[in-house]
């Protein structure tokens, strides 16, 4: 279910909407990705992983245009990104949503007047009436009670906050959805509850999801692909048994190590439980 926003155009229909290639980004001497290529298949979700400062984040500002890269080409939604002089060149943004680890939201305004700023920057001509629903039906479409639209940041959970956070990046109907770090501190079952609404509305909505993480229940509960990024560029991509194949010490040490074997087990256990008795589908 969509809100119908006036003036959206119709969806991206190639097989890559993010394709990035041979980009380089440095600060000053200091270069953080060399040669990066990655291709982002429609409808799926990517798990974006790597060790601290490899440039995860870089990389998905990069794609978003908040980074210009030093080298390279990065298309999004059939759109170049590196040619744009400027952000009003980017004339996509509203085709995607960004939720920064945090959440970042503005703190003087409520959940649903957060939901209200990219509908008001990129659709100024909503009814004032109308633009309130659609803040309503998102922030209860990101599982939150409807009362929490009229609560300030600080009156939320750390929990709460993300899902606020989600509701304004859902807010103009994105074919393309960027979360950073978005189960990062919260406990096991809000994660887990985080991890399944992600899923829930990448299916619903067909989003193509560009997902920044550390949390190995994460990439075995809703990760289509995972993308390893070492050595200043994306070394793998793959499903986790296919990058378990690999001899690359990163990969082996990440899915291999003790949270891995866990995370593992984890999902295994799940399947059991979700399996159909008797042996029958």
């Amino acid at each position: 279910m969509t809100t119908h926003i006036p003036g959206h155009v119709e969806h991206y229909t190639g097989d890559y909407p993010i394709v990035v290639e041979g980009v380089r980004n440095q600060f000053g001497d200091h270069v953080i990705h060399e040669d990066l290529s990655l291709k982002v298949r429609r409808g799926e979700i990517l798990g974006v992983v790597g060790g601290s400062g490899t440039g995860k984040s870089v990389l998905m500002r990069s794609i978003i245009g908040l980074q210009v890269p030093d080298a390279g080409e990065i298309t999004v939604l059939g759109q170049s990104i590196t040619d744009a002089k400027d952000d009003d060149d980017i004339d996509i943004r509203s085709r995607w949503g960004v939720l920064f680890q945090g959440g970042a939201l503005f703190s003087t305004l409520t959940v649903a007047e957060n939901v209200e700023v990219p509908l008001l920057e990129f659709y100024p001509e909503i009814a004032d009436q109308l633009r309130h629903e659609i803040a309503l039906y998102k922030v209860m479409l990101s599982g939150l009670p409807s009362e929490a639209a009229a609560k300030y940041p600080s009156e939320l959970s750390g929990g709460m906050r993300k899902r606020a956070g989600l509701a304004r990046a859902l807010a103009l109907d994105p074919e393309l959805l960027f979360l950073d770090e978005p189960t990062a501190g919260l406990d096991p079952i809000g994660a887990a509850a985080f991890d399944r609404l992600t899923r829930e509305l990448a299916d619903t909505l067909g989003l193509t999801v560009f997902l920044i993480t550390h949390d190995l229940d994460t990439l075995y509960e809703i990760c289509d692909r995972v993308a390893v990024i070492a050595d200043k560029r994306v070394i793998a991509v793959g499903s986790i048994p296919e990058l378990l194949a690999l001899d690359h010490p990163w990969i082996q040490e990440y899915f291999n190590g003790p949270r891995g074997r866990a995370a593992e087990a984890a999902q295994h256990r799940a399947k059991q439980v979700d399996k159909p008795q008797g042996g029958k589908a």
